[in-house]
């Protein structure tokens, strides 16, 4: 199911993800590009910064080609709204089966390329049958396991038929990647896409025009595009790795916008916004930040540890002291704006003193003249590793471990490189880590999903949960039915569950950014938290 591999978030948005931990690079072929920025005085331009290469927009692969970017060029059958809606896009409607295991999809006729070759039942089989190609590398989505076949039925109908239901397969097709369209003029000779593209020819809005490796990408309109042309002519994308610089650039009237999740400090965000000088804005959550205790370490296979550990530190005053307050503090560990969540789960209070009561009961004990708690023989000592290079997370683990220290908890932090950090967290070799959920359209089949599966590292944190089997089946049964009412049961069921256990501990809930200058109207972020913001943006009244 979905892991996320963004970032992101990300991890793994992820992270979203948003995220992701999948990376999959190709070389895409050369392809002759204009190198100049200059455009016609009357062009409605808008230009913003990024912080890396937007890739080789293949849209079949993940790492270095961009989110963003490759959601400008390509896209998905079905489109993910706001609420978790699924509306048509490339298929004007579909059809499923009684018994979930058989989709059909009517094409949106008249679709064509940015080439102008024709969209249809074929060139969609043929993208699916690429990608399958390399089912191990898509094996993170869900769909990919459970996909038997496909099959042409007629110019404007293609089926796709399960080897199992699977309730998420829209949403899973409604991602960035790998499930959009590359023009037949795109494929290799090979039809192999993992080893490269020769163009980025899809039927999204807009088309690659100019591109310069690791310093900028021009964008213009799609003029075969099928739907709403977008209201301006360009979009320039600059890339800036340093986020200080991005906004001295923005400042001096460089860059229009900056948009994204951490292409600013929260403290510059908040700077800017304090001007009268600029809008900004702030999204819905995207994620949450979530702290793992990990239930395999025998000292928190104990509930007790775990409820304690999470009475003992102050949330609030953490994310409004490290994030500035942009960011609101996490009761649960998705918020309420995914399908299945909006549900009133008890949440976890900051309570010294309930804290200290849980360690003693426990059998932790503070002794004389000692400041670490210790039982057995043992201290109650634990390690907290993160990402080094990102200061929220470095700021809330010192806070962290100063709370806990306060309680007779020591904490050891241990800065990792992301990489490193990752690779502990699959092989199980933690006692407390930072982790993001992956957002929508991924959530909330793909949070359950790693519940249940292991390799991705959070099934093995759940490990010592005396119910994990139950659950392990709550989630089978929630992901196969095709029952709705069932459905919301069994979230319901998986998430008090998961509240009451304490082994994921919300911290707060991560939101997207936006700044742009006050001539840029109709800036909305969309449902999707990988795809781009461009649909209706517009210069002017």
């Amino acid at each position: 199911m979905s892991v996320r591999h963004r970032k992101t978030a990300t991890l793994m948005l992820v992270a979203i993800l948003s995220l992701s931990v999948i990376l999959g690079c190709a070389k895409q072929e050369d392809t002759p590009v204009s190198t100049s920025m200059n455009g016609a005085a009357n062009e409605k331009t808008i230009t913003l910064s990024w912080p890396r290469d937007i890739g080789t927009m293949n849209p079949h692969v993940y790492n270095p080609s961009q989110l963003f970017a490759q959601s400008m060029i390509y896209e998905p059958l079905v489109s993910y709204k706001q609420g978790g809606k699924l509306e048509p896009a490339l298929a004007e409607s579909w059809a499923i089966s009684k018994d979930g295991k058989t989709y059909t999809f009517k094409l949106r006729k008249g679709v064509k390329f940015s080439d102008g070759s024709p969209f249809n039942a074929a060139i969609v089989k043929k993208n699916f049958d690429a990608i399958m190609k390399n089912e191990k590398t898509h094996s993170w989505l869900g769909v990919v396991g459970v996909l038997d076949k496909t099959e042409v039925v007629d110019d404007s109908t293609f089926r796709l038929m399960l080897k199992e239901p699977y309730y998420p397969v829209l949403q899973d097709l409604s991602v960035v990647r790998p499930f959009r369209f590359l023009g037949e003029a795109g494929f290799p000779d090979d039809g192999d896409t993992s080893k490269g593209i020769k163009k980025p020819v899809g039927t999204g809005p807009w088309m690659l025009d100019e591109y310069k490796q690791d310093e900028y990408a021009t964008f213009k309109r799609n003029p075969n595009y099928w739907g709403t042309a977008p209201k301006v002519d360009k979009i320039i994308v600059k890339i800036i790795p340093d986020s200080e610089t991005r906004v001295m650039a923005f400042e001096k009237g460089d860059l229009d916008l900056i948009y994204g999740e951490g292409v600013i400090s929260l403290d510059a965000f908040k700077q800017l916004r304090d001007t009268d000088k600029y809008v900004t804005q702030l999204s819905e959550p995207v994620g949450t930040r979530s702290l793992l205790l990990n239930s395999s370490n025998p000292k928190l296979a104990d509930l007790r540890v775990r409820l304690a550990l999470q009475h003992g530190f102050n949330k609030q005053a953490m994310v409004e002291g490290v994030t500035s307050g942009l960011e609101e503090k996490a009761d649960t560990v998705l918020s309420k704006n995914y399908p299945y969540t909006n549900m009133d789960l008890q949440p976890v209070s900051y309570d010294v003193e309930k804290s200290k009561a849980l360690l003693d009961e426990a059998g932790w004990k503070l002794p004389a003249g000692g400041t670490v708690r210790e039982k057995d023989g043992q201290q109650l000592d634990f390690e907290l590793i993160f990402d080094k290079t990102d200061p929220i997370q470095k700021a809330m683990a010192e806070t962290i471990q100063a709370e806990w220290g306060e309680l007779g908890v020591k904490v050891n932090l241990t800065g990792l490189e992301l990489t490193v950090q990752i690779k502990r967290l699959r092989s199980n070799q933690f006692d407390l880590y930072f982790w993001y959920n992956y957002g929508a359209p991924y959530d909330p089949h793909s949070f359950i999903n790693v519940i249940a599966k292991k390799s991705f590292g959070i099934s093995e944190t759940l490990s010592a949960l005396p119910m994990k089997k139950e659950l392990d089946q709550q989630v089978h049964e929630a992901l196969s039915s095709t029952d709705e009412t069932k459905r919301q049961e069994l979230y319901g069921s998986i998430l008090k569950t998961l509240q009451e256990q304490s082994a994921i501990v919300p911290i707060s809930y991560i939101k997207k950014t936006a700044v742009y200058q006050k001539k840029i109207t109709n800036f909305v972020f969309p449902a999707n938290r990988d795809e781009n913001p461009f649909g209706g943006i517009a210069i002017g009244k």
